[in-house]
């Protein structure tokens, strides 16, 4: 293994913990412990962490398509084997997911938060916990493929 795919390598690991360990902690930690607070104070708070977070994830998925299309070029280009284009296959669609969370649905939690209008903003949230869950499974399946196609 070249220093060049080893750098790809850890950079490609480094932006999917980030992504996939944020929205293991947003999920799983602080949507819970903000359950009991009033919309008109989770809601900005959501929208705080999301400006924050989504800035992460921005600069992980740059890092993570980057670092995977140089390693799918070390590794065979369009002849790769098909676990490497099962990765790439759904990186794309959790970037795709991303793309809408961010550009279409946090718009939306914004005006609603500036404009106090709790229910859509609620709505909204809960529009991207919905997709969260989706990107956090397809997130998971990919890691799992990774591992179980070591040999291949």
């Amino acid at each position: 293994m070249t220093k060049a795919i080893e750098i790809a390598l850890f950079l490609h690991l480094l932006g999917v913990a980030v992504w996939i360990g944020g929205m293991v902690f947003a999920n799983f930690c602080l949507r819970p412990a903000l359950g009991d607070l009033s919309p008109q104070l989770r809601l900005p708070l959501w929208e705080s962490v999301f400006a924050r977070f989504f800035n992460w994830v921005g600069v992980s998925v740059i890092v993570i398509l980057l670092s995977g299309g140089f390693l799918l070029s070390q590794y065979g280009g369009a002849h790769a084997s098909w676990p490497l284009h099962t990765m790439a296959g759904f990186g794309i669609v959790m970037m795709l997911i991303f793309g809408h969370i961010r550009f279409a649905v946090f718009p939306r939690i914004r005006r609603a938060v500036q404009a106090q209008k709790w229910p859509d903003g609620a709505n909204a949230v809960a529009t991207v916990r919905r997709l969260v869950i989706v990107n956090l499974v397809l997130g998971v399946v990919t890691i799992g493929v990774a591992v179980m196609s070591r040999g291949f």
